[in-house]
């Protein structure tokens, strides 16, 4: 589906034809009539983020990871992707972004497993770099751990995104968590009191909330937590482990609040249990579309 040769070729002997795929790519709206977005995540492995269950290599394959996101992308219920540089601009050499939303992740500084996993400083794009490709907006983690004195300072940059983003009129979605670092690893607490706490420090990140967009996990409770904002959020997809239909019940059930407006989903699409990417693409599209 997606010729490798070809785009390793044009990368190697045509790297301006990079800016001028940009240059002609085809846009749409950010919002379908539903005012529901389907979004695909593909920015994991720039975080050193590659396991899937119990394979801790999955993602190290790249025409595997880009064959499985144009199955995704290629669905007329996929609205968009999420991703780096490198993925996004993989995708757009192969054709994949015509009339799709493209989200640029801006902070993947904090590696898994690092002991600075929670300095999460930019390291992908800027606003400018978003603004100048003609990127649909700009992606933050914000990981707030109040024993570390680091957090501060990725809040101050994450709040300077949301303006410089605010100002060039581009959604700036943020993906924050209640964190906590125990015995040397970091996690992110996830009932629905921290998980609404994060949610009210970030929306009061940057000089205007006009342009923010949360995208948040679901957990217990989702309801009460939707409650906390009246921000849009997406509900993020999650690792594909455990019971895979009860994830899909709890993104169903959530997708009733008002503030829910549809999915960003990763690995929990791109591989899931059963292999079969395109079917649960068409369920995930079915839920937020149908």
């Amino acid at each position: 589906m997606v010729d490798v040769a070809r785009v390793a070729r044009i990368r190697r002997q045509d790297p301006g034809a990079i800016a001028e795929a940009w240059r002609a790519r085809s846009r749409r709206p950010l919002l379908p009539d539903d005012g529901r977005l389907l979004i695909v995540a593909a920015d994991h492995m720039a975080r050193a983020s590659f396991g899937v269950r119990d394979d801790p290599t999955a993602m190290l394959s790249r025409p595997d990871v880009l064959q499985r996101l144009a199955t995704a992308l290629k669905h007329p219920g996929v609205d968009g992707v999420l991703g780096t540089a490198d993925v996004l601009e993989d995708l757009l050499l192969a054709g994949l972004l015509e009339d799709k939303i493209v989200i640029g992740s801006m902070n993947r500084g904090g590696l898994q497993g690092a002991s600075f996993e929670l300095d999460d400083r930019g390291t992908a794009y800027t606003s400018t770099d978003i603004a100048a490709r003609g990127l649909d907006g700009g992606k933050m983690l914000l990981r707030i751990c109040l024993d570390d004195p680091g957090t501060v300072r990725t809040m101050a940059e994450c709040a300077r995104f949301v303006s410089e983003l605010a100002q060039i009129e581009l959604m700036a979605m943020i993906e924050p968590f209640w964190s906590v670092r125990t015995q040397g690893q970091v996690r992110n607490l996830l009932d629905p009191e921290s998980v609404m706490r994060a949610a009210q420090v970030v929306a009061g990140l940057g000089g205007t909330s006009a342009y923010t967009w949360l995208k948040l996990p679901v957990v217990d409770q989702m309801r009460r937590v939707l409650e906390s904002t009246t921000l849009p959020v997406l509900l993020l997809g999650g690792d594909p482990s455990g019971d895979s239909e009860h994830a899909y019940q709890r993104w169903a059930d959530a997708l009733l609040a008002p503030t829910a407006a549809g999915l960003v989903v990763g690995r929990a699409l791109l591989y899931p249990p059963d292999g079969d990417v395109a079917s649960a693409v068409e369920r995930a599209a079915e839920m937020v579309h149908g």
